[in-house]
């Protein structure tokens, strides 16, 4: 939780140098026959051209674009680089990219990539594809040298991209190897033009016209077709051959003095090039090929020089290998054919000298504040010194504006003897680590960080940033605090967050705000729920203060949580619908945890036996997808549809979703008041599945004598309603005594500090005990209470999900007049239910002699519309894993081993 930077997109480097279409000095050769299949490939999604180096890739989209009968604003191109396997950085560049054509397309997007808690890239492009949608201009974009994009989640972003492409946007790939991308599915669709080695080669005539226009010279035929033989229509060997023939006079013997591959054919013909330049102009080729971009004020600050700016003139004018990447000339780049081997030839020739050119460069970067290409050439030189004192420096900005997974990249290429040297580096290698769950790891990094601040001996230590050393005492006790909570000690917790607070300065708004929720997560362990509330909500105030709001949404669970506990449904349900008021006016965008307030708003309508609205929440959450839902409240969407299903007496489904939701479950700072385990131990009690709940019993190592804790509560109840089944069967008063007396202490504990919600719960328990035990007078008491408290909040599924007993509980407390009109509403809701759907699973019975569940049939449903697995997941709230085991047993059931058989039985059996 770092201080807020200011700076309008931190970390992004020489943005509008990316964005220009390379600028050729010569004009471009006409090649017709390539030009007619890319403009015929407009129909579809994408155009891939692929080729090794060398093949004119760039060259041809700049010719076809030229060429396209489209206006000048319709095209948008992206320069990339290998520092651009960022999903933050590559997004940015792609967003800015359609500003060129529409300027204010993308600004939410923007907004959400940007922000200290970025929603997924699937949202995000979720909220830029429906602007295009809504607007009449044409995009088309091109992405350059993608094969060195290598980041997974941005190939993922360009899949889902593709899969929901405007039909107004066209999509074009430069690559050098084929992108990880459903280039078969597309191709079989007709969405895909595909460009390739063999279609790029230059024909006999296009050598001849190449020559005549671009290199200015007339050869004989024979002299064509045998350079056109020689360099197999290779435009890089052709090139540099005609510059090696600019001035000889002997042509043909030229031609007849080099034969081979081609990187025999490029190391004879870039030696001739070099051996043509005046020793100035081959000197500055070596020494900038270490850049990825060139301006004249880089070139001079690495060569030492002071006349950049003519020599760039110079080879951009002699058509040398540069290429403009902007309008006003200030910024270049070599073919990258070219560059690769004047690296080779630099680090043959001058073995010392790359490192010294790139810590130059990085001394220039950093004088520049671009970081991220400091840092990148620091890190190529080898000076990893220097990569700590930059990483350092940029630490705190990388971090508030979403770019920690780049920080915490930078930070694992460190070795750690030079971060152990390093307190403040030490504090973020912790956050990294903990950040991934590597809480071990977290914790020696910490220990590091702390034996600086009670060392008299600093001699070994290093510091770059003198202010985040000033303030290591409290950065140490926030991330203390963070570690101490994600390890349940809440004592702990509240003495690091308290001393953070206590030595933190006023305006640190963001840090401040981190500790003061974490007192509220660990006052919430600890079961004390008002201060829970207001440390949690005045934490989220102070970082919304900082001017990060996203914070208010995907806190807002947390504290409509916290109202549950103090039996406050129609509060959590406020805070719910107004976090959707500013979820739903932020700009037009989808914000990560959108999707989890509708969830809220489900689950509290469903205890109330709003159905309709319970249903229809849950089905506008799940419209949103996985990607506008918190990772760690996932497995509660699979919660709710699992009391859904017990709801309709579907108590199989339920198990089954139960079972799911654990699976999905990952422990973190937030408490986990009502375990799924315990869940799924209810619904095994009610299903008669005593021993199944005893083992879950035996393995959590709870017993009825247990001392009570907040933590262990919902548990402890579940274990109340084991013992009452038991004594049913059993008739073991010692049981009963004991049951009752653990309710008693969970209620005593509940009321002393008003957690109302668990009271009610409770109550009901001591109801049924005394009802089994045959007292029925002395039953209606603790439910006369419950109802008294519950009434105003509109609990029902707490009450319904107990089954007939309580039915019959309820319809004594009617008879002696206990709270007349709710008590009589209950009943109702007893009587009528909610309407039972029909299940799936009877219409095959008698067809398969192992029926499938809901669950399956649902899937197969999914398969049979063309999802795929992933899109299944997605759309189900469950894990990958899950669906394929579920398709798995389905398969096996109905006997079939692929697809398409699977859709062809579920048709016999009449369940699509």
């Amino acid at each position: 939780m770092p201080e807020k930077s200011g700076e309008k997109n931190a970390g992004i480097p020489l943005i509008e140098t990316k964005l220009y279409m390379p600028r050729w000095r010569s004009g471009l050769i006409s090649r017709p026959r390539l030009i007619q299949r890319m403009n015929q490939g407009m129909n579809g999604k994408l155009t891939l051209v692929a080729a090794p180096a060398g093949f004119g890739k760039s060259t041809l989209l700049a010719e076809w674009i030229a060429d396209l009968n489209a206006p000048e604003n319709t095209v948008a191109w992206v320069s990339l680089d290998s520092n651009d396997n960022d999903a933050v950085f590559f997004w940015t560049y792609f967003i800015k990219a359609l500003q060129k054509i529409q300027p204010d397309i993308g600004e939410s997007a923007l907004l959400l990539l940007q922000a200290p808690q970025p929603a997924a890239i699937e949202t995000i492009l979720t909220s830029l594809i429906n602007e295009v949608n809504t607007g009449k201009e044409e995009y088309i974009i091109v992405l350059d040298d993608f094969h060195l994009i290598e980041a997974s989640e941005i190939h993922q972003g360009v899949v889902f991209l593709l899969d929901h492409l405007p039909a107004q946007m066209h999509l074009v790939l430069a690559s050098r190897v084929d992108p990880l991308l459903p280039l078969s599915r597309l191709r079989a669709k007709g969405e895909l033009l595909e460009l390739r080695s063999g279609d790029l080669r230059f024909t006999t005539d296009e050598v001849n016209d190449f020559f005549r226009q671009s290199m200015g010279l007339t050869l004989a035929e024979d002299g064509i077709a045998a350079l056109a033989t020689r360099t197999e229509g290779w435009i890089a060997g052709l090139q540099l051959a005609g510059l090696s023939l600019q001035g000889r006079e002997d042509v043909a013997g030229f031609i007849d003095t080099f034969s081979g591959d081609d990187r025999y054919i490029l190391d004879y013909l870039v030696e001739e090039v070099l051996l043509r330049q005046s020793d100035d102009v081959r000197q500055f080729l070596l020494q900038t090929a270490i850049l990825d971009r060139l301006s004249a004020p880089l070139c001079d600050a690495v060569t030492a020089g002071e006349n950049s700016k003519a020599l760039l003139e110079t080879l951009e004018r002699e058509n040398l290998f540069i290429i403009s990447l902007d309008d006003k000339r200030q910024w270049y780049r070599y073919h990258h054919l070219f560059a690769d081997m004047l690296r080779t030839r630099l680090e043959m020739e001058f073995p010392d000298l790359p490192g010294k050119l790139h810590l130059r460069a990085s001394d220039w970067y950093e004088g520049q504040n671009e970081s991220a290409a400091a840092i990148h050439h620091a890190t190529t030189a080898g000076d990893f010194q220097r990569v700590a004192g930059l990483v350092e420096l940029a630490a705190p900005r990388m971090f508030s504006t979403a770019h920690s997974s780049t920080l915490y990249g930078w930070l694992r290429k460190i070795p750690d003897e030079i971060i152990l040297k390093r307190p403040v580096l030490s504090i973020w290698a912790a956050w990294s680590a903990m950040d991934t769950r590597d809480l071990s790891a977290g914790e020696q990094w910490l220990l590091n960080a702390e034996k600086y601040l009670s060392a008299n001996d600093t001699e070994n230590m290093v510091v770059t940033d003198e202010k985040q050393f000033r303030t290591l005492p409290a950065l140490i006790a926030t991330a203390r605090a963070f570690y101490a909570q994600a390890s349940n000690d809440a004592a702990a917790t509240i003495r690091y967050a308290r001393e953070a607070l206590e030595i933190l300065p006023e305006e640190e708004y963001v840090w401040r705000g981190g500790a003061t929720a974490l007192l509220g997560l660990a006052s919430w362990s600890r079961g004390d729920l008002q201060a829970a509330y207001e440390s949690f909500a005045g934490g989220l105030g102070l970082i919304e203060g900082a001017g990060i709001p996203h914070y208010k949404i995907s806190g807002t669970h947390v504290l409509a949580d916290i109202c549950i506990g103090q039996g406050r449904l129609r509060d959590a349900i406020g805070l719910y619908q107004q976090s959707m008021k500013l979820a739903e006016n932020w700009k037009g965008a989808v914000i990560r945890g959108t999707a989890d307030l509708c969830l809220g708003l489900a689950e509290l309508y469903n205890e109330q036996n709003a159905q309709e609205k319970a249903r229809d929440w849950l089905a506008r959450g799940q419209a949103f997808g996985m990607d506008a839902a918190l990772t760690e409240n996932q497995y509660r969407w699979l919660v709710l549809q699992a009391q859904m299903a017990e709801d309709e007496n579907r108590l199989d489904d339920a198990s089954a979703l139960l079972a799911e939701a654990d699976d999905l479950f990952v422990p973190d700072a937030v408490p986990c008041v009502r375990p799924v385990a315990a869940l799924q131990a209810q619904l095994w009690i009610k299903t008669g599945r005593i021993a199944d709940a005893e083992r879950w019993a035996a393995q959590q190592g709870i017993a009825v004598n247990d001392e009570v804790t907040f933590l262990r509560e919902f548990e402890h109840i579940t274990l109340a309603k084991l013992y009452i089944a038991r004594y049913a069967e059993e008739r073991d008063d010692r049981q009963l005594d004991a049951v009752i007396a653990l309710l008693d202490r969970l209620l005593q504990a509940s009321e002393a500090k008003e957690r109302t919600g668990s009271s009610i719960e409770i109550m009901i328990q001591q109801a049924l005990a005394y009802q089994v035990g045959g007292d029925a007078s002395l039953s209606l008491v603790p439910l006369e209470r419950a109802l008294t408290l519950a009434a105003p909040e509109g609990y029902v599924r707490t009450f319904r999900k107990e089954g007939v007993k309580m039915r019959d509980l309820l319809r004594q407390a009617a008879a002696a007049g206990i709270s007349g009109e709710y008590t009589r509403r209950l009943l109702a809701a007893f009587d009528a239910g909610p309407s039972p759907t029909r299940s799936t699973t009877d219409i095959s019975a008698n067809a398969l002699a192992d029926p499938l569940t809901n669950r399956e049939i649902e899937i197969l449903r999914l398969i049979a519309a063309g999802m795929r697995n992933q899109e299944i997941a997605d759309q189900l709230f469950i894990s990958l894993y899950t669906v394929k085991r579920h398709i798995a047993n389905a398969y096996g059931k109905m006997a079939v081993s692929t697809r398409t058989e699977a859709v062809a039985r579920a048709n016999e059996l009449k369940l699509l």
